[in-house]
């Protein structure tokens, strides 16, 4: 124990060795048998990288849950844990060999495997270290790798046991084509961008009458893989030549002239050219009609002999080229301009090729729907806020095949084998005894097949472990909103498939963090925030409570500094306020006698038993932010401001036994703050706590704050409440007038029905103490009004009134709080907001009703009276 500096300083607080020493006590190891336990499995961050300030949001509400009920006296599990995160990591190491002037296929795939281990110890050291500045109170000792041989045990035990279902199985269809990455990708890697583009229209001579038919298409570069033209059976222009043929400009290939509803007749020429390799929908009418389906490109994005003197050229060389010989030629009808949605590869940010492709796939209706059917009964997975719930039926209701298979080295290999004679297909999670005989796959599977595993297979699954039994299913998710596609609605599948159970009973969803001026932060506008950076600036507990005070579940909010400066502000008040305990209490903590309370001490802790309602109340119902907000109010406002300055008189009271209770007050409200603050900051609430006399050697060992048995105390509180209220009028009347603050002033407090509000001589005194007035309950004549709490305070100042200017103030007062008082009455008569709103909200707006109500009425009357005056 030693003094608190002068000076709140992060850089000392936030030291690395206070991190280490409650890993090294093992603060965070989850086990104790006694204890009810609690699960958290965090969204494991991919090994390419720095964590982003999504990361810190994410991270820190799930410590504050875990803190919490710790404190609460659970037994919690926070399993930390990372992604191999197959194609940026591939990506990244692709490019630091090619930064060393080789590529994979030099090294050969045992070799790069070995350099991707390299990259993840090294980048899994870093988010540790991350991870440590954060304070994150993690279970390292069960440290979960989507690659480790554990989870390799869950993924091949799950595509087996899926393959055997019938629920995975191999086929050609068009995928999504990653050229860059030269890997398939499932839909939701695939973003959608409105892009430039242009709208080719060429002339395909028919060959049976050398007229022409006028064929619309944004990618000419696949007119190589055309396989027949089609038209609609009732398009009355194009009937005669169903039947007859075109010659394909780019190559005098004849194709067919065939009929299908499928063609808008209200789209372009309503002639359509079928190229069923390289369009999803074309693929579709090729197999109707049993078409053929060449490929006319490299995985690479560039051409193939298909297309015979463009061959080797980029695919958008060849479109440029491809145009540019048709127009030389006559075939080129006419070019519009033609904006339209382009996928991007979410990876590699590269134009996604639609492309015919052997892969595997998981048949999703059958797993979906059970987890449908789920969501009807006892194990449904919850969703905070209620909403979020629906947006994830409606993806689950409308889900197509999930492409599995991935062209990569990274990722778990398929466990399929191939007759090198038979083609005979053998899935397995050990490989056929007779191996020369035999073909592994190439392919990994999909990053997502191993997260969506990740609540179970972390916990053991599928060996029964004794972590799989007490802590799964895990009681809350906390994520993204926009990751319920990519990563919850697997994990759900997969653990219904796998466990028969949910992988979590909640899942509380944040929004994202923008930038301050609103928009999505993104490496392209280069508006991203480094949290580490402010950290090193501002402190790591500033920035979380920053983060977890200014969020409110599943909706976006902006970054702002200025409000990390006021939570920086807030610990530096905390700071001085623990000084100046400590300076009062010295080395020994003083014992707390509940019978020799003073007013002011009655009331503080009525306020703290309050605090710890609310604060606990909104913590269970994931209402972070306001339950900080409430404790900030009640440290800034009711102790820091207040308590301490009450507590002077008490403290230099002759009488001993006065002076040492306070004391003893003003530590154990200390405490009672430091506790209900130190899940939002960890390292300030242990630094003071661990130089104040507590009795533990941690905050981390103490309990959640309880509500404490107090004398009778409603009236008491009630008049120290009144007290206060009055007060602050009293001090803005002089700051107003120009009045010394010693300056004696007599006033007279009245109630809400103007009677005058007759205090206990404690009361009395500390008021006029504090404020330098004198009461009078007989002050009478000119009289200058202040609304305070349930009445008014009036003080005899009329030579320093300027009636008009009063008049005004009043007017403009009582204006505002019609506007409030009408806001407040909309709100709450609103449905939309009554049925959603949390019921704290609701029950602080109501709060907030009622007193600009009250505030209304006195106001009014105040006029009244002044208006009165002044004609009179």
């Amino acid at each position: 124990m030693s003094e608190l500096s002068k000076k709140y300083d992060h850089h000392l607080v936030e030291n690395p060795e206070t991190y280490q020493n409650w890993i090294e006590k093992g603060y965070f190891t989850a086990g104790d048998q006694s204890k009810i336990p609690y699960s958290i499995v965090i969204p494991p961050p991919n090994v390419t990288g720095k964590l982003h300030l999504g990361h810190a949001l994410d991270t820190a509400m799930q410590d504050i849950l875990s803190r919490y009920k710790r404190a609460q006296g659970f037994d919690v599990l926070w399993l930390s844990g990372m992604d191999h995160a197959g194609i940026a990591t591939q990506a990244k190491v692709d490019a630091r060999l090619q930064s060393e002037g080789i590529s994979r296929y030099d090294i050969g795939r045992e070799k790069f495997l070995e350099r991707a281990w390299e990259w993840k110890e090294e980048y899994a050291s870093h988010i540790r270290e991350q991870w440590a500045k954060l304070g994150l109170s993690l279970d390292y000792s069960r440290e979960r790798f989507t690659l480790d041989d554990g989870l390799n045990d869950a993924v091949l035990t799950t595509f087996v046991n899926l393959y055997n279902e019938g629920l995975i199985y191999q086929g050609e269809r068009i995928i999504n084509w990653d050229p860059q990455a030269r890997t398939a990708l499932s839909n939701i890697e695939v973003i959608h961008e409105e892009t430039p583009g242009k709208m080719y229209y060429f002339k395909y001579p028919v060959q049976e009458t050398g007229d022409e038919l006028i064929i619309a298409t944004t990618r000419p570069e696949t007119m190589f893989a055309d396989q027949a033209v089609f038209v609609h059976p009732d398009d009355e222009r194009y009937k005669k030549y169903v039947g007859l043929h075109v010659l394909n400009p780019v190559n005098n290939e004849a194709l067919p002239i065939m009929a299908d509803d499928y063609i808008d007749l209200d789209f372009g020429t309503a002639v359509m050219k079928c190229t069923p390799a390289h369009d999803p929908n074309d693929f579709n009418l090729a197999k109707k009609y049993n078409l053929k389906m060449p490929v006319c490109m490299n995985p690479d994005g560039t051409m193939n002999e298909l297309a015979g003197k463009y061959k080797d050229m980029d695919r958008f060389e060849c479109r440029k080229a491809v145009v540019a010989d048709l127009d030389a030629n006559g075939m080129v009808d006419h070019i519009e301009d033609h904006p339209h949605m382009v996928g991007h590869s979410e990876r590699t940010g590269v134009i996604v090729e639609p492309y015919l492709s052997k892969q595997w796939f998981v048949r999703m209706k059958p797993l979906a729907d059970a987890v449908l059917e789920a969501q009807k009964g006892d194990q449904k997975i919850d969703f905070i806020p209620p909403r979020f719930s629906r947006t994830f039926e409606q993806w689950l209701e409308n889900i197509e095949d999930w492409c599995i298979s991935r062209q990569l080295w990274w990722g778990h290999r398929i466990p399929a084998w191939f007759h090198k004679e038979t083609g005979e297909i053998y899935v397995g999670k050990l490989a056929p005894e007779d191996i020369e005989n035999w073909k592994q796959d190439e392919d990994v599977l999909d990053t997502w097949f191993s997260s969506g595993l990740w609540p179970f297979a972390t916990m053991g699954w599928p060996e029964e472990t004794d972590d799989y039994q007490r802590y799964y299913p895990t009681d809350v998710l906390v994520t993204g909103y926009d990751i319920i596609f990519f990563w919850v609605a697997r994990m759900a599948f997969q653990a219904r498939f796998d466990t028969n159970n949910r992988p979590f009973k909640e899942v509380l969803i944040h929004g994202l963090i923008r930038d301050p001026q609103g928009r999505k932060m993104s490496k392209s506008l280069g508006n991203g925030i480094d949290p580490m950076d402010v950290i090193e600036e501002k402190g790591a507990d500033a920035l979380r409570f920053f983060l977890t005070t200014n969020s409110t579940p599943g909706q976006d909010f902006r970054y702002d500094p200025s409000k990390v400066d006021a939570a920086w502000n807030f610990i530096n008040k905390i700071w001085n306020a623990s000084r100046y305990v400590q300076m009062q209490i010295g080395e020994e903590l003083p014992q707390l006698d509940l019978d020799a309370l003073q007013d002011a001490d009655l009331w503080i802790l009525s306020r703290l038993n309050e605090t710890i309602e609310s604060a606990t109340q909104n913590l269970d119902r994931y209402e972070l932010a306001i339950a900080a907000n409430e404790v900030l109010h009640f440290a800034w406002d009711d102790f820091c401001s207040w308590y301490i300055e009450l507590s002077k008189a008490a403290l230099n009271s002759k009488d001993e036994k006065t002076a040492e209770n306070t004391k003893a007050v003003l530590a154990y409200v200390l405490k009672q703050i430091l506790i209900l603050l130190s899940p939002y900051m960890p390292f300030v609430t242990e630094h003071i706590y661990q130089n104040l006399p507590y009795e533990k050697e941690s905050i981390q060992l103490e309990s959640w704050p309880a509500v404490m048995e107090l004398p009778s105390s409603e009236t008491t509180v009630e008049n120290m409440t009144i007290l206060i209220s009055a007060i602050e009028a009293i001090r803005e009347i002089k700051r107003q007038y120009n009045l010394k603050p010693k300056e004696i002033i007599e006033v007279r407090i009245e109630d809400e029905n103007g009677s005058p509000r007759i205090f206990p001589k404690t009361i009395a005194d500390l008021l006029e103490g504090m404020a330098k007035v004198h009461l009078n309950e007989e002050l009478s004549g000119d009289l200058l009004s202040r609304n305070i709490h349930k009445g008014l305070i009036r003080t005899e100042m009329s030579s320093l009134i300027n009636l008009d200017e009063e008049k005004a103030k009043l007017e403009k007062l009582i204006e505002k709080l019609e506007k409030e008082v009408a806001r407040s009455e909309k709100m709450l008569s609103n449905p939309g907001f009554t049925s959603k709103a949390p019921a704290a909200k609701i029950e602080a707006e109501e709060t907030k009703l009622k007193n600009n109500q009250e505030q209304l009425a006195l106001s009014v009357k105040q006029l009244e009276e002044l208006i009165a005056k002044m004609q009179g």
